[in-house]
């Protein structure tokens, strides 16, 4: 019996790939001058494509794997599978939800504080020296700000919960109405 096949689209973790490659006929998308010859070459065999962001799963790729079964992205979004097309040929698709949640709201609190509190410009103010020659101009404080937010989703409800640390008024704007929310 043939071994299945596991097409990945593009470079990723190390250890991800020598785990694949253990347990499947692991199959580098990327390394490939021929892509299209390739997939023809292996379309058989392959069963799953494993992807991340900087790869995109098309109509046409799926069609042209028969045996495709699986299609499974390092991400929380989907927007770069065709998912029209695997519901038609009844192809599964998983993603990472909810991996990085808390790092993207960390970081979107960070970059809020960071431009209000001018906290780069603060540092290139000192490291060139000019506080010799006087004080730095006054930022703005974060507290108190009404923050707005695009889409409350996981991400969006976790920005708004750190921002309420903050004393911050959230508002947003979603497809729908979120329950559970004082927003």
């Amino acid at each position: 019996m043939e071994a299945v096949g596991v097409l990945m689209m593009c470079p990723m973790n190390k250890y991800l790939e020598q785990e694949l490659d253990k347990r499947f006929r692991l199959l580098r998308y990327w390394t490939q001058t021929k892509q299209t010859d390739f997939v023809a070459q292996h379309a058989h065999s392959i069963r799953a494509v494993v992807v991340n962001p900087a790869a995109v799963v098309t109509a046409e790729l799926i069609d042209a794997l028969p045996k495709l079964e699986i299609v499974s992205t390092f991400s929380v979004g989907l927007d770069k599978i065709d998912l029209a097309k695997c519901r038609e040929k009844g192809i599964r698709v998983t993603n990472t939800p909810d991996v990085l949640t808390d790092d993207v709201a960390d970081l979107a609190i960070g970059l809020m504080l960071a431009v209000l509190r001018r906290i780069c410009e603060c540092d290139r103010y000192v490291r060139r020296g000019a506080w010799k020659n006087g004080a730095f101009k006054l930022a703005s404080k974060f507290s108190g700000k009404r923050v707005g937010i695009i889409g409350l989703g996981r991400i969006g409800q976790a920005i708004a919960q750190r921002a309420e640390g903050f004393d911050c008024p959230i508002s947003y704007y979603s497809r729908s109405k979120k329950a559970n929310t004082n927003y």
